[in-house]
């Protein structure tokens, strides 16, 4: 048996309920896992309010690490005692334990703790595919102007490292002076608060009037029409959420007014459909981690049977960097 968190339906943090449901063996191509450590995202307060509408009940959580305590047939890359972390689908990572598909879950290298394994699977990987797989037109090049929304968040703090080592000026924005102090603090080259300043103003200011080659933006709604017109002619609109609500519709004769932009739509779980690809990002992910280059930060721990009060702070904007649920 094993504590899990499950909503039996959609709504606020108050639907997430404790209950103990049996575990199970592995099937083919599968995995169990035993937890040490839990990654809270975004997409687990999308997956309970509704907005990304599951059958119920639902276990919720994305992410998490543990050690590995049996094997199905047909997995070769993982064995019983090895240290594992994963990104995956389907959700069910708030509990003690539990089986899922093997194709996501990675060694996880002895250098990396459970704890910061559990807090950068989802947001490194994220981070990996926006700024080594989600390119404007031409690619990207040192010296190259990005705008990163939500800067001292999971994903913008690893996403500002990233980028510094790779030699691009990433502009973060964030919504306190603190916030934006964080990100600078962790490799942003300008910073932007955008409550007190007009974004979009200040990146024509900081490029000198030519704009970004990309925007990196999972704000959303609140973010989106003043970030369309931070971009160059032929920059890319890189949507990858909604924190504070979904896009509205819009006309797409409006790209072409603004300099032939592009705009897509990226999703982690498209990146990592195959074994190969995610196990490729990950290595990635896990040499800039064991290099120094990029440093997962934790600053909030919650308990499993306290993951409601985690929402409400997440969803409140009251956190930054990474948080972990502890077992």
């Amino acid at each position: 048996m094993s504590l899990t968190v499950q909503i039996a339906q959609h709504g606020g943090p108050e639907e997430m309920k404790l209950v103990d449901l049996p575990v199970g063996q592995p099937g083919p191509g599968e995995i169990r896992i035993r937890h040490k450590a839990i990654g809270l995202n975004f997409i687990d307060v999308y997956q309970r309010s509704g907005l990304y509408p599951f059958p119920m009940p639902l276990s919720l959580g994305m992410e998490a690490s543990g050690i590995v305590e049996a094997v199905g047939e047909g997995v070769a890359h993982l064995k019983v005692g090895d240290r594992a972390a994963y990104a995956s689908n389907p959700p069910g990572s708030y509990c003690e334990e539990r089986v899922l598909p093997a194709k996501c879950v990675c060694k996880l290298p002895d250098a990396i703790s459970f704890e910061t394994g559990a807090a950068m699977m989802l947001k490194g990987l994220t981070a990996q595919y926006l700024l080594k797989r989600t390119m404007p037109q031409g690619g990207l090049k040192a010296g190259d102007f990005v705008l990163f929304h939500a800067a001292a968040g999971g994903v913008g703090l690893i996403a500002s490292q990233w980028a510094q080592a790779l030699g691009y000026q990433l502009i973060g924005t964030a919504g306190s002076d603190a916030k934006c102090q964080l990100a600078k603090d962790h490799g942003a080259a300008f910073v932007i608060n955008y409550n007190t300043e007009d974004f979009a103003a200040r990146v024509k200011e900081i490029t000198g009037g030519k704009g970004v080659k990309v925007v990196y933006d999972s704000v959303g709604k609140d973010t989106w029409d003043k970030s369309l017109d931070c971009l160059m002619p032929f920059g890319l609109m890189a949507s990858f959420g909604n924190a504070s609500g979904p896009v509205a519709p819009f006309a797409p004769g409006i790209l072409g007014g603004k300099g032939s932009i592009y705009v897509t739509r990226q999703t982690l779980f498209t990146h990592i459909a195959t074994r190969e690809t995610c196990q490729e990002m990950a290595d990635e992910l896990f040499d800039v981690v064991v290099k120094g280059q990029v440093k997962i930060r934790i600053d909030q721990t919650y308990t499993l049977a306290n993951v409601a009060q985690a929402h409400r702070d997440l969803e409140a904007r009251n956190t930054t960097g990474c948080t972990v649920i502890t077992l």
